[in-house]
């Protein structure tokens, strides 16, 4: 089963950070659904001060152009991804547009 990691930083600000967390605690079903429904079977967030770090285990459907394209199409994941922009900001050397950025494997025991 494939594994992606992904990170991504957090605003500076323990308030925000608090609400994103608690976001996090209760996802909408809509978003839960636009996970699983794009071969995301497993995904975990942690957090260190702002740093996030992102852990997907797909299936052999997931791709990131499907979920790109489900995503776009799908106004409630619009909202929400709206929502957290508030709360994110993108690392130093990411695309322009890019939030989650897809980190390279460099070790493995």
């Amino acid at each position: 089963m494939p594994r992606y990691c992904l990170t991504l930083d957090l605003k500076d600000d323990l308030a925000l950070i608090a609400e994103y967390e608690r976001y996090h605690e209760a996802i909408w079903p809509e978003i839960r659904e636009s996970i699983t429904g794009a071969g995301i079977s497993g995904m975990e967030i942690y957090r260190f001060d702002t740093r996030l770090f992102m852990i997907m285990d797909v299936d052999d459907t997931f791709s990131f152009e499907r979920k790109g394209q489900m995503d776009a199409g799908n106004a409630k994941v619009q909202e929400w991804e709206d929502l957290m922009w508030n709360y994110q900001q993108p690392l130093k050397k990411a695309m322009k547009g890019e939030k989650w950025v897809l980190m390279n494997k460099i070790f493995e025991l």
